[in-house]
């Protein structure tokens, strides 16, 4: 058996911010969501090159389909590092679209330009491209 592919799924304190973040903000498509009427609850997005989240509004109950706790999460398990042809500019339109920078863009000394912002959860999502 070969494991053909993966995607980080994201659970979200409030999914229709998320999913505004993810979309508006940040270029996704949703390519599924479930139920496909009403409020979903969990929806597939994907970025043009195929790259893909899933997001998960947290269980009424607070528990996963796994039976583990979805609240509360200590520090942050999940960063997200997003590629950009312009770092700056990504920043700024994030910021004026009101999402939190955590770091102003700055030149690393592996080769890139890179810069924070916090999704609507808080995690640290990190927009790249080469410096």
């Amino acid at each position: 058996m070969v494991y053909r592919s993966a995607f980080p799924m994201l659970i979200c304190d409030d999914l229709a911010r998320s999913i505004a973040f993810y979309c508006d903000a940040l270029g996704f498509t949703v390519t599924y969501r479930f139920p496909a009427d009403g409020d979903p609850a969990y929806v597939a997005v994907d970025l043009p090159d195929g790259s893909k989240l899933g997001l998960g509004q947290v269980a009424p109950d607070g528990k996963g389909v796994h039976g583990l706790p979805q609240r509360p999460t200590t520090g942050h398990a999940f960063e997200l590092c997003v590629y950009h042809d312009d770092v700056d500019t990504a920043v700024a339109d994030l910021e004026r679209r009101g999402h939190p920078v955590l770091q102003a863009p700055n030149d690393t000394p592996w080769g890139e330009r890179i810069a924070f912002v916090a999704d609507p959860d808080g995690n640290p999502v990190m927009i790249t491209a080469p410096a």
